[in-house]
């Protein structure tokens, strides 16, 4: 009897929805927070929370400074904790503002992204069996058939 050898298809480089390059699984996770080092006045959390949430940094820092008036101990060791976790934003992490867009709303309200989607999807399968209602009508073919005398 020989043994059965499972191969797991991330190894391959395959993903759910089939393989994948090098570039995709080098890339950085596009719904993960991050640390905004760039828009950010000192370790860039409150910048990140903002770019992850899709609010203005100023909203974010004001409720930090609320909390550091409120409760000071707790809201620093936050902080540190979260700058020394959070990863800093990698350059380049969104290819497109759209692709940006797409993944805040995804971490905001993932039920209604999910929802857009469907419905988006729902349209193409419409615009899909027209177009193959179409393509096997008879007068399709009539229409090719003249073309085709044309040539």
């Amino acid at each position: 009897m020989t043994p059965h050898h499972h191969h797991s298809p991330r190894r391959h480089g395959c993903g759910p929805c089939g393989p994948r390059s090098a570039s995709d699984s080098d890339r950085p996770s596009l719904s993960r927070l991050y640390r905004n080092r760039q828009d950010g006045i000192l370790f860039g959390v409150c910048a990140g929370i903002a770019d992850y949430f899709g609010v203005r940094p100023w909203v974010v820092r004001g409720l930090v400074i609320i909390a550091m008036l409120m409760f000071p101990p707790p809201t620093l060791l936050a902080y540190v904790i979260t700058a020394m976790v959070v990863p800093r934003a990698p350059e380049k992490l969104y290819k497109t503002d759209e692709e940006q867009s797409f993944w805040r709303g995804v971490r905001v309200d993932p039920s209604r992204k999910f929802s857009e989607l469907r419905h988006r999807f729902r349209e193409l399968e419409v615009r899909l069996r027209k177009m193959e209602t179409y393509v096997t009508s008879e007068g399709y073919r009539v229409n090719r058939e003249i073309n085709d005398l044309d040539r």
